[in-house]
């Protein structure tokens, strides 16, 4: 599958708000937003008027490079969400969290979710008892993610357990750490996810021309 391998700190001075893509880095004054708080490129400086469109499509790609998503990966999930009783863009956001990359970012296993996604595909985590390698996987309330005993030694995952004070873990999870597993409590509401804040409307209303 195709996959974005390039800097992604450009992600965050395009969008102009930190996305947390690049772990503890994000909470030094090395984060490039800290550095260069403007948009890439030779006119980055530029005043650029946007349009209504524009506003909702920055919306779209910040959403959307959160999450490390290509277009069509996002698109299936809005159109799932569509088809979801409830609001829509509730529905995506609510999605998206309930990726298995995602739990275990936000359990403190990882410090990014591109972190967290290679954890995954490397076999180091189970759910309820069984392996599961697929970062896409939807968590569901009650189940158990658990780290491998084997890879309980593995220094960035206990170095992204120590700190998992600082960032926090959402009220709609619970972590107990020294038994290397959390679960899904819950589903989240939309005012537990604040970090980093969307304005899912705007997508919604993208999707919806």
């Amino acid at each position: 599958m195709a996959r974005y391998t390039g800097s992604v700190c450009r992600f965050c001075r395009r969008e102009t708000t930190k996305l947390f893509l690049k772990g503890d880095r994000c909470h030094t004054d090395k984060c490039a937003i800290e550095r260069r708080n403007y948009a890439p490129g030779q006119h980055g400086q530029g005043r650029i008027k946007v349009s209504d469109y524009g506003t909702q499509l920055r919306e779209k790609q910040k959403m959307k490079r959160t999450y490390g998503l290509l277009e069509g990966q996002f698109r299936a999930y809005f159109k799932r969400a569509d088809r979801m009783k409830g609001v829509t863009g509730e529905n995506l956001l609510i999605l998206l969290e309930r990726r298995l990359d995602s739990i275990v970012y936000r359990l403190g296993f990882a410090t990014s979710r591109n972190e967290a996604r290679q954890l995954v595909r490397h076999n180091h985590f189970k759910v309820n008892g069984r392996k599961v390698n697929i970062p896409s996987f939807l968590v569901r309330p009650g189940d158990v993610i658990e780290l491998r005993e084997k890879s309980r030694e593995v220094t960035r995952v206990n170095e992204a357990l120590d700190g998992v004070m600082r960032r926090g873990v959402p009220s709609w999870l619970e972590l107990d750490r020294p038994a290397f597993k959390g679960s899904l409590k819950s589903l989240p509401v939309r005012e537990e996810l604040t970090t980093p804040a969307f304005q899912e409307k705007l997508v919604v209303e993208l999707y919806s021309k």
